[in-house]
C-alpha cells in the first residue's frame, strides 16, 4: 500500500476500470451539459470514462493524488435528477478534480506534505459545498508544490512528498508549472473535463499555460477561500481550469451564484483595443508565438499596441514582505480547523525534520524565513500590502488609460524546462504579477506551441471578472488552439 491509499484510492492503484481505457474527453463542458441534460449520456458513464483514462495515462504523468469513493454514488443521484427532469445546472453530472489544498470531507487534503495525511478535513471547503450543490461530482485530488510552493526556494514546480513529481503531459520528464500543477495536467491529459486550483501568484495561470488549457485567477474573494490551505488569505485566489475558457467562465458563474445567462459573450474583435507587454527576459520563444498570436488578433479586426509595463521596484518589495508576513497567521488559522494536525508552523518545520522523505530532495527555508517574522514585522503587513496592491493598479490602470486599450495581453510563460530535482527549477520569467498584486482577475487561453510545449496568452487588466472575461473570451476565439494530449502520447 502507498502513503497515498491511506487517504483515498490512489490514481491508477484499485481504481475501478470499466473494460479498455475511454479515449480523452474533448467535448466542452457546455456540451457534456447538453447530454446529462437529454439523456445522451449518463454521469455514471461520463465518471467511468474518467476513472479509465487516469488509470491509462496517469502513471506516467502522475496528475491525481486520490480518487473520491463516492463518486459512483455521486453520479447515480445526478441520473436520477436528469431522469426526473430536476437537473441543477450546466455543472451538474460534470466530474471534477480538486487541488488538494480545497478540503473535502474525510478525504484527501494534504498540500502534498506527509504531515496532514492523517488527519483528514471533518468538512468541505466553501467552495467544494457550492459544488455539490451544483449537482458536479468530486471524482478526486490532484497533485501540487508541496505547501504551494511556499516551502523552499529550491523546490520544484508540481513535486510534493505524498504524490511525486508531476509531469507536463505535452513532454514528460518535463515541468507542469505552478502549484496547481495536477489540475492543469490532469485537464491536459483529458483524465477530466473540469479542475479548480489556487493561486498566490501565478499557481493556476501558469500551469495552465504551460500545459495548454484554460484557467482563471479571479480576484480575490469571488470565489471562498475558507476551507483551503493558504499562503496568504489577503492575495489568494481559488479558480477554474478547462480545455476552454467558456467552460471556466461558466463554472465560474455558478459557483458566485450568477444565473448562466449572465456568463459573458465575448465582445465583437472589431473595435477591440488590447496593450501588447512584451516581459523583459521572456523566452524568445514564447514571444515569437505571441507574435504570430498578434498576427490572428489583428487579422480578426483587434487592434493591439505595444505598451511597456516598468514593475515597480517598491511594488515587487512591499508585496513579498507583506507575504512573508501574511504566511504564519494564514497558514496557523487554516491548521486549527484540522483535528490532528499540527497546529504551528514550528510544528511543521520540526515534523519534516523528522521526516526523511519530505527533506529527502530540498529543504524549508521559505518556512523557516516565515517563521522569524516578528510580531512588530506582522504589524506592517497590512500597510505594506495596501501599499503594493496601490502601486500595481495604479501601473495597470494608467497603462490602459494612457494607450486606450480594453486589456492588456502578453506571454503567460516560456516553454516548460526539463524537470531536474538536483540543479532545480530555473529562474523562469511570467506576467502573472501585475495582476497578482493588484487583486485584479487574469485569464490564460492556449496560443500555440514552441517545439511542441504549449505556450499561453495571459489577458489581464480590468479589475473584475465580469470586464475581464467578454475581452479574453475573444481573444481566445480569435487566436487558441486546443490540444487533448493522446493516450500514446505518453
Amino acid at each position: 500500500m502507498t502513503d497515498s491509499d491511506t487517504i483515498g484510492t490512489r490514481a491508477g492503484h484499485g481504481a475501478s476500470c470499466p473494460g479498455p481505457a475511454a479515449p480523452p474527453e474533448t467535448r466542452s463542458v457546455a456540451e457534456l451539459s447538453v447530454l446529462l441534460r437529454t439523456r445522451g449520456l449518463r454521469s455514471t458513464e461520463l465518471v467511468a470514462r474518467c476513472r479509465s483514462r487516469i488509470a491509462a495515462v496517469d502513471h506516467r504523468v502522475n496528475a491525481v493524488l486520490a480518487l473520491d469513493p463516492s463518486a459512483d454514488e455521486q453520479a447515480r443521484e445526478s441520473d436520477a435528477r436528469h431522469a426526473a427532469g430536476r437537473s441543477r445546472g450546466p455543472l451538474d453530472g460534470i466530474p471534477v478534480l480538486l487541488k488538494d489544498t480545497i478540503d473535502t470531507a474525510g478525504l484527501a487534503t494534504s498540500a502534498g506534505s506527509r504531515l496532514l495525511r492523517d488527519a483528514p478535513p471533518v468538512a468541505d471547503a466553501p467552495l467544494v459545498t457550492r459544488l455539490r450543490a451544483a449537482g458536479a461530482i468530486v471524482l478526486g485530488k490532484t497533485n501540487l508544490s508541496e505547501w504551494a510552493n511556499f516551502r523552499s526556494t529550491s523546490g520544484s514546480e508540481g513535486w510534493s512528498a505524498m504524490g511525486g513529481q508531476t509531469e507536463n503531459p505535452h513532454a514528460p520528464g518535463h515541468s507542469p508549472w505552478g502549484s496547481s500543477a495536477g489540475s492543469a495536467a490532469a485537464v491536459a491529459a483529458g483524465m477530466v473535463p473540469l479542475a479548480f486550483g489556487t493561486e498566490t501568484d501565478g499557481s493556476l495561470v501558469c500551469p495552465a499555460g504551460a500545459c495548454g488549457v484554460a484557467a482563471l485567477k479571479p480576484e480575490p474573494g469571488a470565489l471562498p477561500l475558507e476551507g483551503i490551505v493558504p499562503v496568504s488569505t489577503v492575495q489568494d485566489a481559488a479558480g477554474p481550469m478547462a480545455a476552454r475558457l467558456g467552460d471556466v467562465a461558466t463554472a465560474l458563474a455558478v459557483l458566485g451564484g450568477l444565473p448562466v445567462s449572465t456568463v459573458p459573450a465575448p465582445v465583437s474583435p472589431a473595435g477591440l483595443r488590447l496593450g501588447r507587454w512584451r516581459v523583459r527576459r521572456m523566452e524568445p520563444a514564447a514571444e515569437a508565438v505571441l507574435d504570430r498570436a498578434e498576427e490572428r488578433l489583428r487579422a480578426a479586426g483587434v487592434s493591439v499596441v505595444p505598451v511597456t509595463l516598468d514593475l515597480p521596484v517598491e511594488m515587487l518589495v512591499e508585496g513579498l514582505r507583506a507575504l512573508y508576513a501574511e504566511f504564519r497567521p494564514s497558514l496557523e488559522g487554516y491548521l486549527r480547523t484540522r483535528p490532528g494536525a499540527p497546529r504551528t508552523l514550528e510544528d511543521l518545520i520540526a515534523g519534516n525534520r523528522a521526516d526523511a522523505a519530505e527533506l529527502a530532495l530540498f529543504g524549508q527555508d521559505l518556512f523557516e524565513q516565515a517563521a522569524e517574522v516578528t510580531p512588530e514585522q506582522r504589524a506592517l503587513a497590512p500597510g505594506r500590502r495596501r501599499r503594493a496592491r496601490d502601486l500595481a493598479r495604479t501601473l495597470l490602470d494608467d497603462t490602459r488609460r494612457q494607450h486606450g486599450v480594453d486589456a492588456l495581453v502578453a506571454a503567460t510563460n516560456g516553454p516548460a524546462w526539463p524537470v531536474d530535482h538536483r540543479a532545480g527549477d530555473p529562474r523562469v520569467k511570467s506576467s502573472c504579477t501585475p495582476a497578482a498584486l493588484a487583486g485584479y482577475p487574469n485569464a490564460s487561453v492556449p496560443v500555440g506551441f514552441s517545439g511542441g510545449l504549449p505556450i499561453g496568452m495571459s489577458v489581464f487588466g480590468p479589475a473584475d471578472t465580469l470586464s475581464l472575461l467578454p475581452v479574453a473570451l475573444a481573444v481566445e476565439s480569435c487566436c487558441a488552439e486546443w490540444r487533448v494530449a493522446a493516450a500514446d502520447g505518453f
